[in-house]
């Protein structure tokens, strides 16, 4: 009777752990077909839910690696990844994408998208401009392959922009000097603006900065020079006048019919 009870045991024990066993095992992979994988990724994108779109789309490329719909899905999953704020995810995914399809119709594109990846972190200029920098980097790589694009055209625009970006983190610097009196130093920091940064809005400031620095330390014919450039290049600039102002003592406004009356006046003083 006891041996009976014990293989009863015996064998309610076994389908118990047999039972638990497959409880555990996870459900078998089952291959869809690649259209249905694909518009799912597709509808997820078009609803925002960005994060799951870029795993749909990786699911494209791991069940049906070889076919046309996986080539589309890198590309897609790194915009969905870039779409989402994932920009490191969205940077590994389009430089895989250039370096295996370096001759796809939307390899352009794929440039375009990392640099504009780059541009978007781009951070106020308290911070530091390493991500700007790369951005300008690769704003340039699209001009550079693609000069008749429609990419490169834009890039141009956000070129301008960046510079002018890197020109305002210089100035920002060059103004901490100056109110700590470090003068050489904020001279070297304006200066590197109006030469490497000649196109951007911060040269007339850079200019007159320079002038005021000389000034400040006694250095007067390097601070006419500074002015003089600045008169001479942007005579109707606010900054001119504070320079014509910090040489001469006089703070003069120039009416609006008389756009060279500061030069004439700046030149008759020096």
């Amino acid at each position: 009777m006891k041996m009976r009870q014990f293989k009863y045991v015996s064998v309610l024990l076994l389908l118990i752990s047999v039972t638990a066993c497959s409880s555990d095992e996870k459900a078998p992979y089952v291959e869809r077909p690649v259209n249905a994988l694909y518009n799912r990724a597709v509808n997820a994108l078009e609803a925002g839910a960005y994060l799951d779109a870029a795993q749909f789309f990786e699911e494209v490329e791991r069940q049906h690696p070889y076919s046309v719909w996986a080539t589309k899905a890198q590309l897609m999953a790194a915009y969905s990844n870039y779409e989402a704020n994932k920009y490191d995810d969205a940077i590994i995914g389009l430089d895989r994408f250039i370096q295996l399809h370096p001759g796809n119709r939307d390899t352009p594109y794929a440039y375009y998208l990392k640099a504009q990846t780059y541009y978007e972190q781009i951070t106020d200029v308290s911070r530091d401009q390493l991500g700007t920098e790369r951005a300008l980097k690769a704003l340039r790589e699209v001009i550079r392959r693609f000069p008749q694009s429609k990419y490169a055209r834009d890039a141009r625009l956000k070129i301008d922009l960046t510079r002018d970006h890197l020109a305002g983190k210089e100035m920002s610097i060059g103004r901490f000097y100056l109110r700590k009196k470090e003068y050489i130093a904020a001279i070297n920091r304006f200066k590197r603006v109006v030469e490497n940064y000649q196109t951007t809005t911060h040269v007339p400031e850079a200019l007159h900065r320079v002038a005021e620095a000389y000034s400040a330390i006694g250095m007067t014919e390097e601070a006419k020079k500074a002015a003089s450039v600045l008169g001479h290049n942007y005579p109707g600039s606010e900054w001119y006048i504070d320079s014509y102002a910090l040489m001469t003592g006089k703070d003069v406004r120039a009416p609006k019919e008389k756009k060279g009356f500061l030069t004439r006046a700046w030149n008759s003083v020096f």
